[in-house]
């Protein structure tokens, strides 16, 4: 018979946790520093697969495209509800993290991944190439984020869904600052989920008036 998990088990667990949390608020650097891998695989409060999936609704045969998936805790949630005629694509400029998503993903026989060492401001995808898109605690890292936004209006399908996720740490993107990044670049929000300091927003591009085309 198991023995139940005393309490001091249960605090000393859930002070590891706080202080893997203070390291990685401490710790951070941009790109994410490959060293500190085992802290992406931490969830985060409200920033849980499950809310990513209301926003970002993956289906089968879909094009999808993830900016910087670290350790793949999105990706290998998101890529099996492509199916196996559907595709996610991740980038990052990191190979190291690319590989580790990759060796992941072949645990878990999963084929449909594709990965691409390329700066989120120059991706190498045509225009209207993908059904949605995401990144979750990414684009604080990146210095040139309005480019990277308007990369990402450019592959997005009209009435395609672009959703970010942001997280309480140093390179935190407010939501006010994220809508107005969002709407320079031909965005414009949907909806959202969570608390200022934890939350995902959806955005679509933006139709152009007629007259403007």
């Amino acid at each position: 018979m198991q023995k139940p998990v005393k309490a001091p088990v249960l605090a000393a667990s859930a002070l590891g946790a706080i202080a893997a949390g203070a390291a990685a608020v401490l710790c951070d650097t941009a790109p994410y520093p490959y060293a500190l891998r085992r802290l992406l695989d931490i969830p985060l409060p409200l920033l849980t697969p499950r809310r990513l999936d209301v926003l970002l609704q993956p289906r089968p045969g879909e094009q999808v495209l993830e900016i910087g998936p670290g350790t793949g805790l999105q990706a290998l949630h998101v890529a099996p509800q492509l199916g196996a005629d559907g595709r996610l694509d991740v980038v990052d400029v990191q190979q190291e993290m690319l590989d580790h998503v990759m060796a992941r993903a072949t645990t878990r026989s999963l084929r449909n991944i594709a990965p691409h060492r390329v700066d989120a401001t120059a991706l190498p995808f045509a225009d209207g190439q993908f059904d949605a898109a995401y990144l979750v605690t990414v684009l604080g890292e990146i210095p040139a984020r309005l480019a990277a936004l308007t990369e990402l209006r450019r592959v997005l399908r009209p009435g395609g869904r672009l959703v970010i996720g942001e997280f309480a740490d140093r390179h935190h993107v407010p939501l006010g600052t994220l809508v107005r990044l969002a709407n320079d670049a031909g965005l414009h929000l949907v909806r959202r989920t969570g608390v200022p300091l934890a939350y995902y927003a959806m955005f679509t591009p933006c139709t152009q008036p007629e007259h403007l085309r």
